[in-house]
């Protein structure tokens, strides 16, 4: 192997260099027996993003509008409240926040059913964290839908 074999596998990361020895993942979702791409799929890192940034404009707004009369610099953490009283009310009840639902995710137990009240807690404060959404694993769920036993499918 030369050093550009050893650069470039190093580039392309640990994923890449594993596949060309012959190792398969498989796709998102096989080892949790969803389909490969339509409803019930796992759904996307770039939609799911999209969605919360949906969610968030929409805290913004609310506080911006609402408790903050109006001045962005009093808004302080309250969007951060409105957003986990958001998502806790409207994930534990129709199973998306208005994000998810404008752009056809929804959150679901690993098992396709809803999930529960205190499921949904534990997903929103781990999601207010930050850190457990951005780290993930090769099914493309969030830390905080593994230690909640979610995941985000497309419908």
């Amino acid at each position: 192997m030369d050093n550009r074999q050893v650069i470039g596998s190093w580039l392309s990361g640990p994923r890449a260099t594993a596949e060309e020895m012959g190792v398969d993942f498989g796709y998102r979702g096989e080892r949790l027996g969803l389909p490969k791409e339509g409803p019930g799929s796992v759904a996307r890192a770039g939609r799911r993003l999209a969605a919360i940034s949906i969610d968030w404009a929409l805290c913004l707004l609310i506080v911006f509008g609402l408790i903050a009369h109006r001045d962005w610099l009093a808004m302080g953490n309250w969007p951060l409240l409105v957003f986990l009283v958001l998502s806790v009310l409207t994930v534990g009840t129709v199973g998306f926040t208005p994000g998810k639902r404008i752009l056809g995710i929804r959150v679901v137990a690993v098992n396709g059913a809803r999930l529960g009240f205190f499921r949904v807690l534990l997903r929103s404060l781990l999601l207010v964290l930050v850190l457990p959404a951005v780290v993930f694993d090769r099914d493309g769920r969030g830390l905080h839908d593994r230690a909640a036993g979610s995941v985000q499918v497309r419908f």
